[in-house]
């Protein structure tokens, strides 16, 4: 842990806690954040990784996260996200359920967060083992969770990071489905706070499945929504009016104060093909 980010952690829990901008015994609220990062491909010229991995991590101590739920990241990614001071992760890769192919990695800030357990399964119909099911054709997809507990407030929560297919109409159907089991069986009656890329629409089957059991940040922010409504910009300067595929939700009773998503560049670059997705929120 360095000095800068206990001062400013300390900061923060003074403004909470003395001057009630949380609410009343709620404790400090957790900066949350879920990022598709782009996985590392030489094809992407000057907006492959290499080029845009600075920006990335200057974007995440900026805004000072607390929790990054990512995608796609490759394991010299995920590898180099956790190298960051202060930070820890978990998550494995989907090809083999170690460290081969695209994450769904979760990065929190040690000097707040306790993991308690954590765990990762397979949007498939054996989601125990790394596998593929339904109309999905090109690759594994999986979801990692983790189950911290908050050092200052003493709350435990339980935090999904998910990234769905981006083809198969079935498959992102029954992930849904999956995935709400996952959330109250994981849970076990905490908080908990499904992040990820969803490859759908909010007017999509997937999305609809998603919210008969948990609600949306976006629409439960106490303050007006930042930033675009779409999350995937495709690498484009003008991609404000793109798809919104990213999303946080939450279980009931779980108070969203902002919502944004940040359209962060550096020269005419963004630091991926998707904005990050951001919630400040308060644990019941």
């Amino acid at each position: 842990m360095t000095v800068a980010p206990c001062l400013r952690w300390a900061w923060r829990c003074l403004l909470a806690l003395g001057c009630g901008l949380a609410g009343a015994g709620q404790g400090p609220a957790i900066e949350m954040a879920t990022y598709n990062l782009r996985l590392n491909l030489q094809e992407d010229g000057a907006d492959a990784w290499p080029h845009r991995q600075v920006a990335l991590k200057a974007l995440i101590g900026y805004h000072e996260f607390d929790i990054v739920s990512t995608q796609e990241g490759l394991i010299e990614q995920v590898e180099a996200l956790a190298a960051m001071p202060g930070w820890a992760r978990v998550g494995v890769g989907r090809d083999d359920g170690k460290r081969g192919g695209e994450h769904s990695a979760i990065f929190y800030r040690s000097d707040r967060f306790t993991l308690q357990r954590h765990g990762d399964f397979w949007l498939s119909a054996t989601p125990e083992v790394p596998s593929i099911s339904w109309d999905s054709r090109c690759c594994n997809r999986l979801a990692s969770w983790a189950q911290l507990q908050d050092k200052v407030t003493g709350k435990a929560f339980v935090v999904l990071s998910v990234h769905f297919d981006h083809e198969g109409v079935v498959s992102r159907r029954e992930s849904a489905k999956l995935l709400l089991r996952k959330v109250a069986e994981l849970g076990g009656g905490l908080p908990v706070l499904c992040t990820g890329d969803f490859n759908a629409v909010p007017e999509s089957e997937p999305i609809r499945t998603m919210l008969a059991g948990l609600r949306d940040a976006r629409a439960l922010s106490e303050t007006p929504p930042y930033g675009p409504v779409g999350s995937f910009n495709g690498f484009k300067m003008d991609a404000a009016a793109n798809d919104r595929i990213d999303y946080i939700f939450v279980t009931p009773g779980v108070r969203i104060q902002t919502y944004a998503v940040l359209t962060d560049s550096v020269r005419g670059h963004f630091p991926s093909d998707h904005f990050p997705v951001v919630a400040r929120v308060l644990l019941p």
